[in-house]
Parts: C-alpha cells; structure tokens; sequence
C-alpha cells in the first residue's frame, strides 16, 4: 500500500486552537457495506496515512471501528494523539442526561478515553432506525424547536467542561437555525458539518460560517451516488457528470472524484469521502498533497454551481411540513 506522509496534508485550525487535517475518512456504510467492511477500511486508512475519522452511533459500526483503532494503537501504527476522532449523538438522544450516556456509549465502542470533536447529527430528536425505508411520514417526526435543542446543546457543553471532548459540534444545521442558537451558545461550535459537493457548493453557508469562525465538515464531498434510496428523487444529479468537472479531470489526467477533493481542500472546507476500497481511499488523501487546480479552474466550478441539494434528509419531515425543503429552512444556499 502507497503510504501518503499525513505532514504534507493540509491543515486547519479550529477556533478553540486545535488542529486537525484537511480531509478525512467517513465511516457511513450508506447501508451498503458492513461494518466489518468499513472498520477494515478504517484500518488501511490509517496505514495509508489518513488521520482524521468521522463516526457516528447511527452508523452501527463503532464497536468494530473501536477494535481498529485499538489494534491501530497496539501496533504502533499510529499514537492516539495523532489521530482526529470525531462522532455524534443520534436524535433519539436528546434528552436530559442522554448525551452524555450516548457519549459514553460511543467512547466505549471506539475503545476511546476523549473524543477530538462530538456533534448533533441533527437538529431534532426525529428517531427512525438505520436502513428505514420511507413509506409515508414518521409519527414523531417534529420540527426544530429552539428550546430543545438548546437543552441538547448544554449538555454538550458539559461534555466539553469535563474534558471527554475536546471539541463540540453541529451538523444539518441552517443559517437560520444557527442565528438562533448561536447567541445562546456558552461555547461556540467548532464545526459544522453538512452537505457539499460541486454541485452543491452553499456559499452563503460557507461564508458566514467562515465569518463565525465555525469550520464546515462536508459529507458527501462527491455528491454521494451511492446514497440511500430514501433520500433520492428523480430529478437528482450525477456530481461526476457535471460538464465543467468532466473537463477539469480529463486536463489533470483523473477521476471527477478526486477533482471534488481537490477543490474541497482548495475551498477551504474539509470533505470526509468514504470508500472500502484502497485504491480510492488511497488516491483521495495523495490528491490532496499535489496537482493543484488552478485559481481559473476553481472559479469556474464555482460559477458552475448548479445548486442541487443531494442529501435531503426527507425521512424526517413532519407532518405538517409542505416538503423536504422545510427541514431546511427553504433557504437558497447561493
């Protein structure tokens, strides 16, 4: 295996002063891969030179990805502090003194003594199994409610005061969500995560993001084609078909996937691609340390934005709610 020296990856720093790498490696199977499979991918990973990881309880694979990082650390592959560990508290975990169980749970499932960052996955307590397959609306599906959330979010700043987490975190939040919240936050988020890929780039997200110091994690970096059904309509997008991208791959002699991670890292913004396989996982981090595209090639896959949200989340609509938009906000992410 081609090992990429993780001193030649670009870095960030979060507004609570530390460090973590420009990309990482997601762990969400997309109900297609085992867990087995991806904590063995998990594992190539970090031979190959990867040091951030994205996890989550709702994945159902943090016991076997636990088991790798503790073989990962009994080899001395790698030392536990050089290694960015992220999670997130499922939504049926909201409530007073579930995060904190939540995050034991995870930190005894990743054989863990801190998390480097932990998160809300989402911004409201809508629970449906992994793998659920969408037949109507579920009947506890409820909107944001600022009040709850805020509830969940103390509790996270607990987490942080007693030094289980290092960093804390938001995911599938909106800007008006984050308006709200922001300005009852003891302590900020660090990070963000969301969807962003080239054809769904959220500027107006990233800018103010940029001007609250809060970093954005983007899942789906490449528009993830292998999503889960639920979630797709339509008149969905292929991210590789994308003309301007075609193009821009074709003149750096590669695949559009690795185009989507180098204009990620270019951007500013950290993208977590997931595969099992090696070649993929492998050629995604290198991408990252050479070939740059060029300031014309990114302005103009930024004026190609075509504004296509992929990942909807429509499994938590609530009742009431018209369509999927509502879950974020209707708002226009150009």
């Amino acid at each position: 295996m081609e090992h990429i020296n993780p001193v030649l990856v670009p870095r960030h720093r979060l507004n609570n002063g530390m460090v973590i790498p420009a990309i990482g490696m997601g762990t969400f199977g997309n109900d297609k891969f085992s867990a087995d499979q991806v904590s063995d991918a998990v594992y190539g990973a970090i031979e190959a030179g990867y040091r951030l990881f994205d996890c989550a309880a709702a994945y159902q694979n943090e016991p076997e990805i636990g088991k790798v990082f503790a073989r990962a650390f009994k080899n001395g592959l790698v030392k536990r502090e050089e290694l960015t560990i992220m999670s997130k508290v499922w939504n049926d975990m909201h409530g007073q003194g579930d995060v904190l169980v939540a995050c034991a749970k995870t930190l005894r499932d990743l054989q863990l003594d801190y998390l480097d960052c932990y998160m809300v996955h989402w911004p409201f307590p809508t629970y449906h199994a992994p793998g659920a397959v969408l037949h109507g609306r579920l009947p506890n599906a409820v909107p944001f409610s600022l009040e709850e959330f805020m509830s969940t979010w103390r509790q996270m700043e607990k987490l942080y005061d007693l030094g289980l987490v290092k960093a804390i975190g938001m995911s599938n939040m909106t800007i008006t969500k984050l308006e709200q919240v922001l300005p009852l936050c003891r302590i900020k988020p660090a990070v963000l995560e969301v969807e962003i890929n080239p054809t769904f780039q959220q500027w107006k997200l990233f800018d103010y993001c940029e001007a609250h110091d809060i970093l954005l994690i983007a899942y789906s970096p490449m528009g993830s084609p292998c999503r889960p059904e639920r979630d797709t309509t339509p008149d969905d997008l292929v991210t590789f078909e994308m003309p301007e991208l075609v193009e821009i791959a074709k003149a750096h002699h590669c695949h559009p996937a690795i185009i989507c991670i180098k204009w990620a890292v270019q951007r500013g913004h950290v993208p977590i691609p997931f595969s099992v396989y090696e070649n993929e996982y492998v050629g995604n981090l290198k991408c990252t340390t050479e070939d740059f595209l060029t300031d014309e090639e990114m302005e103009r896959l930024k004026k190609a934005d075509p504004n296509r949200r992929m990942m909807k989340g429509m499994v938590f609509l609530w009742e009431s709610a018209k369509d999927w938009r509502e879950i974020w906000d209707n708002e226009d992410p150009e």
